[in-house]
């Protein structure tokens, strides 16, 4: 696999599969490109050259002490678009990774054709006046607790609401330990400080940027991500935007709503 090395020298772990037009993935707090397993390998079998990457700090990329804001994050991104060559691609960006696509938009965007947001942060998840349903200070700091005084407990716990545990969608054992797993490769101090960019950064600038077709997919079940303070809201600033919710559905739709979640993806791309 190749190894991409970002403007401050932190090397990123890159999966590039298949030929075809590119999908660049990027994947959720606290995981890594793994995480995007199903639909790379189903998109990459469908004809479309599949690019994955672990965020720094995550799975097998450098774990340095700072960069885990968007702009830096966003040019990560950008150095793995521009070391490999990728033109006409869409953005795909799951949960806080929806964050570096729009940011990317704002400081980049060359060479991009689509972007879908799912299940994503932006544009924004702290309460406000402008965002009533988001969340409270209280809870980044809470997680911020949790995971300094026990992360692997921590991380089990948040996983079963992650995916929806005792829904109709939740997901096997073994998908949780592997999940964990991911989680567990992270830098302490990434997984630490990705909660205050996700948390806390507003991306209402970015979202004029997104001058690209759009597709939004979010669970209306998400306790993790609320639609209504991101997907929702994300909808109504992009009017010509695409939205689908899955009904019901948790945060975690790459493994409850696997085979849906690529179908849909296949639908959109088929349509640039």
């Amino acid at each position: 696999m190749p190894v991409i090395t970002t403007g401050d020298g932190t090397k990123l772990h890159v999966k590039d599969w298949g030929q075809g037009r590119p999908v660049v993935l990027i994947h959720g707090w606290p995981l890594n490109a793994d995480s995007w397993e199903y639909q790379s390998v189903r998109l990459a079998e469908a004809g479309f050259r599949v690019v994955s990457y672990d965020r720094r700090g995550f799975g097998r990329s450098d774990q340095p002490w700072g960069g885990y804001d968007y702009d830096t994050l966003a040019d990560d991104l950008a150095a793995v678009i521009d070391g490999l060559g990728v033109t006409d691609a869409t953005l795909v960006g799951f949960s806080m990774g929806g964050g570096e696509v729009a940011r990317y938009m704002t400081r980049h965007g060359a060479g991009v054709s689509q972007a879908v947001f799912v299940g994503s942060v932006v544009p924004g998840m702290l309460k406000s006046e402008s965002n009533p349903d988001g969340i409270t200070r209280d809870l980044l700091e809470g997680i911020q607790a949790g995971l300094r005084k026990d992360r692997p407990a921590f991380l089990a716990d948040f996983f079963k609401q992650f995916y929806g545990q005792g829904m109709v969608s939740g997901v096997s054992q073994p998908v949780l330990d592997w999940t964990l797993g991911m989680a567990m490769m992270a830098s302490p101090r990434a997984t630490l400080e990705c909660v205050t960019a996700f948390g806390t950064t507003d991306f209402t600038g970015d979202v004029p940027n997104i001058n690209v077709p759009t597709l939004i997919i979010h669970g209306t079940g998400d306790k993790t991500v609320p639609s209504a303070a991101t997907a929702e809201r994300l909808a109504k600033m992009l009017p010509d935007a695409t939205l689908i919710e899955y009904s019901g559905a948790p945060h975690g739709l790459t493994a409850t709503h696997a085979d849906r979640l690529v179908g849909d993806l296949l639908e959109f791309l088929r349509q640039a």
